[in-house]
């Protein structure tokens, strides 16, 4: 099985990056995860044609994986902006991948708060594009600096089996569509 898994921060030393990273650690056996890198994808203008070879290396991408893992850090009670504008580069036609694809969301922050409010509108915009959310576990990851080191290692015990459990219920979420399909 391959996720791929997509940060909605492009900060160097981002939390939901880092958490990614560890996300991978965590996958057991058979199962590979890819982090998808946003930083070359221009701004949506659906007068571009044909999409632009970022754009569409990331529609390859997504379409190639049997689900999605995102974080998604808040900005101004939302997600971010070049989250936002993957999501509607990768919606739009000919053949959206993101269409029926399973996925996961979750969130790190440094405040008490972790990122609840970007993960509500996330999980309507995926919706809204017809991908198939995974409803729980939800996984909101506060106070990031006490949970990974300088290194942006996840050191946290509970968080790292929280993280586990969400890679785990995606990837069952995944093969349960899988088999229906």
């Amino acid at each position: 099985m391959k996720i791929l898994g997509i940060s909605g921060s492009l900060r160097k030393n981002s939390y939901n990056t880092a958490a990614l990273r560890a996300a991978h650690e965590l996958l057991p056996q058979g199962v590979t995860l890819e982090i998808g890198d946003l930083s070359s994808i221009p701004m949506y203008n659906e007068d571009i044609e044909p999409f632009p070879p970022a754009v569409q290396a990331l529609r390859e991408r997504i379409a190639a994986a049997d689900a999605l893992l995102i974080a998604t850090p808040e900005y101004n009670h939302s997600i971010s902006g070049v989250l936002k504008n993957a999501l509607d580069w990768a919606s739009c036609t000919p053949d959206p991948p993101c269409e029926n694809k399973p996925v996961a969301i979750f969130g790190v922050s440094t405040g008490r708060f972790g990122t609840v409010r970007a993960q509500l509108h996330l999980r309507e915009i995926c919706l809204a594009l017809g991908m198939l959310l995974l409803p729980k576990p939800e996984l909101f990851i506060t106070h990031a600096r006490e949970k990974f080191d300088a290194h942006g290692q996840l050191i946290e015990r509970e968080t790292r089996e929280r993280l586990r459990a969400l890679l785990e219920a995606l990837i069952a979420w995944a093969r349960l569509h899988a088999s229906r399909m």
